[in-house]
């Protein structure tokens, strides 16, 4: 199995994006799948084309995209992606979309293909809190989400995707009061098992739709 990783550049006046120190600490093998990393520009459109090269390019069996979302307390496995631009602060290249269809033709939503409640079961298993989010954002971590979905359900189906949310790292809550921020080490740990629960998800399936044949040719 090959799986794309991607995490997003500093923005908002951040001077690192925890979702892209967690891809410098990822094995590059993890529960037997080869891990390829992705930094993903926070801009609107330049976002999703990049994700969208790397999949020709890469052809992975799972995309698995990773974003801030500081002020939440735990890691959270995104539910859907829906089909707005509605930015509270610019992008990187000041761009600041109000209320605007990501794309004007697409379905209101997609859900994302991924096993996410076994993806939290393993997070939690692993130690770290983490929950079902059924809310992306309006910003370019849904904006990516539900353009990756949109592309993968019209060009490669077979291809599943999501998206994690993962909190402030500790450095940068100094100075935010009661602003809630996990250690670098502890989001790894999450998105790490995160991965294996995918994996195990895939081989099961597999195993299933072996077993179905077998007995249907029996």
């Amino acid at each position: 199995m090959k799986i794309l990783v991607t995490g997003f550049d500093p923005f908002g006046g951040e001077k690192v994006n925890p979702a892209f120190e967690v891809l410098k600490k990822l094995r590059k093998n993890i529960a037997g799948a080869k891990i390829f990393l992705l930094e993903v520009p926070t801009v609107f459109g330049e976002s999703i084309s990049k994700v969208i090269s790397a999949i020709e390019e890469q052809k992975p069996d799972v995309v698995l995209m990773i974003g801030q979302a500081g002020g939440r307390y735990e890691v959270t496995v995104e539910r859907i992606g829906i089909n707005i631009d509605d930015a509270r602060i610019p992008d990187n290249k000041q761009n600041q979309p109000i209320d605007k269809p990501i794309d004007p033709e697409g379905p209101a939503a997609y859900f994302v293909t991924l096993p996410i409640k076994d993806m939290v079961q393993a997070i939690r298993e692993a130690g770290v809190p983490a929950s079902v989010s059924n809310s992306a954002g309006t910003f370019v971590c849904n904006h990516l989400l539900y353009g990756v979905l949109h592309y993968l359900a019209k060009n490669a189906p077979q291809i599943k995707a999501g998206f994690i949310h993962i909190p402030f790292l500790i450095e940068q809550a100094i100075g935010k009061t009661n602003m809630p921020s996990m250690g670098l080490n502890t989001m790894v740990t999450a998105i790490e098992a995160a991965i294996t629960a995918i994996v195990s998800s895939a081989s099961q399936k597999k195993k299933s739709a072996v077993k179905a044949k077998s007995t249907k040719k029996a």
